[in-house]
């Protein structure tokens, strides 16, 4: 995603040929920044249309900032354009689920922000690419769990097993295996759901998603881990690394992972392919 170049006609925006097709430009601009099925990555962003006024404008810039092609993007290419996000906690502290680009100066930004950044958690084994730097920058504790701890040895904290654990007062992490083998999801306050590439809103079903094409676990247990989680987890906003953000009452996003998890089992088993996932 980029912003006005020189020309002929310096106001238009456009998306370049570097686009990865990871659909964080499309959160901050819906309706301006949509998705065309060509390319690689089974297809790319593209702008709609123009903006018309201030507030569409500044929906493009946020956009462009995020997008982790573009030089100043926040979002990384190496977690491939995955949404990172900060959870303010009570007494002037935070968490960080997933990370941006490093950068220290963002380091430093997100610090002053927020105040004290006591952990770090990782969702999953291709979000663990600035882990490191990140909770060392915060002098805070980096979380993975012991399935995808080969991606990220060198973390302080592991979660093991199946069961639920509290990360600190309103923070639970639960393992979610099938996406991949470490899989977790952190909820927090019974309220906000951090769940990586497990599971999504799709903007074009318009309905909780998983990227069954995309699975280096198995769809098997992952059908299992949406059923047991539609009986475990109360939650009203599903905040995932691809694809979009949705807030739904609790019970209807229960009934959601309900009949995610009916769907989910019976998705085939299928190889690897990036291309066939629709945000």
């Amino acid at each position: 995603m980029s912003n006005p170049t020189p020309g002929a006609d310096s106001s238009l925006w456009y998306v370049d040929d570097r686009c990865l097709n990871c659909n964080i430009a499309r959160q901050y601009a819906p309706g301006l920044i949509g998705y065309q099925p060509s390319g690689d990555y089974g297809g790319s962003s593209t702008v709609l249309r123009q903006p018309a006024n201030e507030e569409e404008t500044r929906q493009l810039y946020m956009a462009a900032h995020a997008c982790p092609t573009r030089s100043c993007g926040h979002a990384s290419a190496q977690t491939y354009g995955a949404t990172s996000y900060l959870l303010r906690r009570p007494g002037g502290t935070a968490m960080m689920i997933d990370t941006p680009r490093w950068q220290p100066a963002l380091a430093r930004r997100y610090e002053q922000a927020v105040g004290k950044i006591t952990d770090v958690l990782l969702t999953h084994l291709d979000h663990v690419a600035h882990g490191r730097k990140y909770a060392d920058a915060f002098g805070a504790r980096l979380w993975i769990h012991e399935g995808d701890l080969h991606s990220r040895p060198d973390a302080d904290s592991v979660i093991r097993g199946q069961d639920p654990i509290e990360i600190g007062p309103g923070v639970i992490a639960h393992p979610f295996p099938g996406h991949t083998k470490g899989s977790t999801l952190f909820i927090a306050d019974e309220k906000f759901c951090f769940s990586g590439d497990a599971v999504f809103w799709s903007r074009s079903e318009q309905d909780l998603e998983v990227a069954d094409s995309v699975v280096y676990d198995s769809i098997k247990t992952l059908a299992e881990s949406v059923a047991r989680g539609a009986e475990e987890l109360t939650f009203e906003w599903v905040l995932p690394g691809h694809g979009s953000y949705h807030r739904l009452p609790a019970d209807e996003m229960r009934q959601r992972m309900r009949a995610l998890g009916r769907r989910a089992a019976r998705y085939p088993v299928q190889e690897v392919d990036y291309g066939k996932v629709r945000y």
